[in-house]
């Protein structure tokens, strides 16, 4: 289950998010092996949990959150980033969602480093950053409207829920994840998404807070503040079995 939209275009252009979509496809090209080619800076730029603890490469816990290890892992993140972001850089403003987007993504590097200290896999992308952005909708715009699609085997679906739901499950999994690759192979990481996630809850709550914490909640009905999107139904015809 992946989200694909939500109901709740900004009211602003989101200049930042834009930007950092930008910033991360072009150094994706910049380093992918078929494009730029410049594999050598990719190795650099990542960030590698011994190497910083052991004071080398620090640079590597800002410079990761930009870096993708293929075209899925980019696509993916910056799709998340391209429905969550736009609310919140509305609420923060431009400076603050990127301050707060830089921080959520060094607090997602921490807790993975806490995690799996001794780990010399180079650790990439922006999910960690992309999960604080998350974590600060989910407080936020509780119950916002996001359409998402699942896919059970062959069956594909599309339906809406409220975003709790959507991030709610989305963290159970990380949480769950992470605890099932305690001591396993290295692959995703987990505990970086997490981190983020509460990260991101924390970080914005200070905006939470001078809109009026719950009273910002009974204004809006946990929704952005304007009038959502009602999409148009799809032309695609249903293909029965």
């Amino acid at each position: 289950m992946f989200p694909i939209r939500d109901h709740n275009p900004s009211e602003r252009t989101p200049y930042v998010t834009i930007a950092l979509m930008l910033a991360n496809i072009a150094l994706f090209l910049l380093t992918a092996p078929w494009a730029g080619g410049m594999v050598g800076l990719w190795e650099n730029l990542a960030l590698y949990p011994v190497a910083v603890l052991n004071g080398a490469q620090a640079w590597g816990l800002m410079t990761h959150m930009f870096l993708h290890a293929g075209l899925l892992h980019l696509g993916g993140n910056m799709l998340f980033l391209w429905i969550f972001g736009d609310n919140l850089e509305d609420q923060m403003g431009h400076l603050g969602f990127l301050v707060f987007y830089l921080a959520s993504g060094l607090a997602a590097a921490a807790a993975q480093i806490a995690a799996d200290p001794t780990n010399g896999i180079p650790m990439v992308g922006a999910s960690g950053a992309i999960a604080g952005v998350m974590g600060g909708y989910l407080l936020m715009f509780p119950r916002a409207k996001v359409d998402v699609v699942a896919i059970i085997i062959i069956l594909i679906k599309m339906f809406t829920i409220p975003a709790w739901v959507m991030l709610a499950v989305w963290f159970a999994l990380q949480l769950v994840s992470g605890y099932a690759m305690m001591g396993g192979e290295a692959g995703v990481a987990y505990w970086a998404h997490a981190g983020g996630f509460v990260a991101g809850v924390v970080l914005a709550l200070p905006v939470f807070l001078r809109r009026g914490g719950p009273r910002f909640w009974s204004r809006t009905q946990g929704r952005p503040p304007h009038r959502p999107v009602d999409y148009a139904p799809s032309r695609i015809p249903t293909v029965r079995r």
